[in-house]
């Protein structure tokens, strides 16, 4: 039959919109089968042979193929041979995966160290614990930007790179951001958002340039994450910004003239744990307030700070010359050159580069203990350039004459009190923490000379003892104030530092004998590793005295699993 031919408008061309461009044209011929190459499958489809029922399951036999089938099963269906009773383990398990709890039982501090240390994919969502500026959401750019802040203050106040991460993943989850990470490195911040899987990431970085010991400016901030990741206070992203920007206008607490006698006060009390008695106490404040001043002075030059540590190790290591050219009996230079370097030491520094370490933040680490030996380096060439200089005027310095032995225990332990609260003045501690880390460097001192002098162990090992009752005790503080550790920890680790062993080793040097020298070097160093590690390895245990948040059974706080070599 032939089909009947319509009006004049069927019989018009088709427009070449109407036409595929892949068409062939009129005329050509075309091959009865394209190559099989040509139709390539999708690697999703069923094979031929394999039909698919009304369930949506596959099946052998029939002739349907895989991209015929008009009910394709879904990627998440599971196969036909899948049974729940003998569901293999990799699946999750009927219970579900333990949640971690993020309410206020435990401190920020251990909450957010738990989530850093879990698996993203393990991770539990968030909810926004503060308000934000509108109803669709945070303000993803001043979120990070706040963050930032918050962490620059951290780092920058001398606080590990694990709690500066913990805070800044506590800010952004507080505020509803809960696929952040933070990213921290010596003079680095940075931190990255990722709305949803199929939105582009949103990140953000800082530099730290400038670095100050204000350790009340960092309890301010702890006290602001505080108040931010917890329920009971509201603080909008203004309320955040105007408090930060408070704590960054807020002065020291001890002015200039303070700080230089707590840095008498200081060198006077670690000279009189040596040996020394009045005069020496005298002799050696005034020598470390005289570096004080000049290396203030350098600083206001905008010499950097190695020079700065270079001139400050300069009169007191000239005054102790001093003392032996005029053959005076009473005074022990040797005294006071080591309470000039009890002053100077960076303990502070070490102590934060090992615990960096010993937490995985191994670039942070190497970039802490660097600075610490340049300091360690310009303490050396002051002290080594008054000592040459000694030396050639006639000085008799003598490296084997060791010091007293400390028969006036009430005095020792009244001098390490003494040289714990001028350390904290000079870190610019708040008042109200200034008895509690003088106390516990006294029972520092107490237990490593209990050790050492009484009970004949070894110095290094008693050190490292003594240094982890003052990291357990610190932390135990800090968890109960909420505050940061380190105010409770760095100015009780003072009477603990080497500095005997550091001037006689620099003073072999001097003389020429190295073997003497290295080998005392070589304990002072033993020494401040002893110190840096013992405090880290208090901290971790008093942790297992408090209740750190993990699953609803009771699940351990988890660490990242190292290669034994390999």
């Amino acid at each position: 039959m032939v089909a009947e031919s319509g009006g004049p408008e069927d019989q018009k061309p088709q427009s070449d919109e109407a036409r595929s461009a892949f068409a062939p044209p009129a005329g050509t011929s075309q091959p009865a089968s394209p190559p099989e190459e040509d139709h390539p499958t999708s690697e999703f489809a069923l094979p031929t042979g394999v039909h698919q029922d009304q369930n949506g399951q596959s099946s052998a036999g029939g002739s349907g193929g895989g991209s015929n089938s008009d009910t394709p099963s879904s990627a998440f269906t599971p196969p036909a041979t899948y049974r729940a009773q003998q569901s293999p383990p990799a699946f999750t398990p009927a219970q579900g995966i333990p949640m971690v709890r993020l309410t206020k039982e435990a401190p920020w501090q251990d909450r957010m160290r738990t989530m850093l240390r879990m698996p993203v994919t393990e991770r539990p969502a968030t909810e926004a614990i503060q308000r934000t500026d509108d109803e669709t959401g945070p303000a993803v750019p001043r979120v990070l930007d706040l963050t930032l802040r918050i962490g620059e203050l951290l780092l920058a106040g001398g606080e590990g790179a694990e709690d500066v991460e913990a805070a800044m993943f506590a800010v952004t989850r507080s505020y509803g951001l809960d696929r952040s990470e933070p990213t921290v490195t010596f003079t680095l911040l940075s931190i990255s958002h990722q709305p949803s899987l199929v939105d582009d990431p949103v990140t953000a970085s800082r530099t730290v340039r400038r670095r100050g010991t204000d350790y009340t400016r960092l309890a301010a901030v702890f006290r602001l994450v505080d108040d931010i990741t917890t329920t009971d206070t509201e603080i909008s992203l203004e309320e955040a910004y105007r408090r930060l920007a408070e704590i960054r206008r807020n002065r020291h607490p001890y002015p200039g003239w303070v700080l230089t006698a707590a840095a008498g006060l200081l060198a006077g009390s670690a000279s009189v744990l040596v040996g020394g008695g009045f005069l020496v106490f005298v002799v050696a404040a005034a020598g470390a307030m005289l570096g004080d001043r000049l290396a203030w002075l350098c600083a206001g030059r905008g010499l950097p700070e190695f020079y700065q540590f270079t001139v400050a190790a300069m009169p007191p290591a000239a005054m102790g010359v001093a003392l032996t050219l005029t053959h005076s009996t009473d005074i022990r230079p040797s005294a006071v050159i080591t309470g000039g370097l009890f002053a100077l030491l960076p303990g502070r520094a070490l102590v934060a580069g090992v615990q960096d370490g010993l937490t995985g933040y191994y670039i942070t680490a190497s970039a802490r203990l660097l600075e610490v030996m340049y300091f360690f380096i310009g303490i050396v060439a002051g002290v080594l350039i008054v000592l040459y200089l000694g030396l050639q005027l006639g000085a008799q310095l003598n490296p084997e004459a060791r010091f007293s032995p400390y028969n006036e225990p009430v005095v020792q332990i009244l001098a390490s009190m003494a040289l714990s609260l001028a350390f904290a003045v000079l870190l610019q501690q708040e008042r109200s923490t200034v008895l509690a880390v003088t106390l516990n460097g006294g029972v520092a001192w107490i237990i490593f000379g209990a050790m050492a002098r009484t009970g004949g162990i070894s110095p290094v090992a008693a050190t490292a003892v003594a240094a982890g009752l003052v990291g357990l005790f610190g932390q135990l503080f800090s968890r109960y104030r909420f505050h940061s550790s380190l105010p409770y920890i760095t100015a009780a680790i003072g009477p603990l530092l080497p500095g005997s062993a550091t001037y006689f080793g620099l003073l072999g040097v001097a003389q020429n004998e190295l073997d003497t020298g290295l080998a005392s070097l070589s304990t002072a160093v033993a020494t401040a590793l002893a110190i840096a590690i013992g405090v880290n390895l208090g901290s971790e245990i008093s942790r297992l005295f408090m209740g750190v948040p993990g699953a609803v059974g009771g699940a351990s706080r988890r660490a990242a699993k190292r290669t034994r070599g390999f």
